[in-house]
């Protein structure tokens, strides 16, 4: 359900950083929002020296970009929640300083969007799209192996 690109300079993050980086990001989406953690995916881009410009030149500073897609529905309250958590946890991972950290989250409507073969549910609705798919589909989620990826 959400798509979390991180962004970052070619060797910023390593992987440590990284697996602290998504970790904390999945808990931070769960947490925020109630969905199972087994949902949320983060996906790494490092940007290669000279590929990133702010205000038509090349970047100079620390930046670290997450770019989270996730379901519309949310409240502002918990998009705000989320927003905080996610600094706070690329800022500890990282080792740098909030003012280097950007997130944006954009949100994509349930009904245009298709994941494990499923349109996916409105948000608070995710026991009954779990319920309604075979048993062994919910098994395949189940089984993946993930912190809170239990059966209802």
């Amino acid at each position: 359900m959400p798509t979390y690109i991180v962004a970052a300079a070619a060797g910023r993050l390593h992987s440590d950083m990284k697996r602290a980086i998504a970790s904390g990001i999945t808990k931070s989406h769960s947490d925020s929002t109630g969905a199972q953690s087994f949902f949320a995916q983060v996906i790494f881009q490092d940007i290669a020296d000279g590929n990133h410009y702010l205000g038509g030149s090349p970047l100079r500073s620390d930046q670290i970009f997450v770019h989270g897609h996730i379901r519309a529905g949310r409240t502002l309250q918990q998009k705000q929640l989320l927003l905080e958590r996610i600094v706070a946890v690329v800022v500890d991972a990282a080792k740098t300083s909030s003012r280097h950290v950007w997130v944006y989250l954009s949100d994509l409507s349930p009904s245009q969007m298709v994941e494990f073969g499923k349109v996916l549910p409105e948000p608070g609705s995710e026991a009954q799209w779990l319920q309604a798919m075979s048993e062994e589909e919910r098994q395949f989620l189940y089984g993946l192996g993930l912190e809170g990826a239990k059966s209802p």
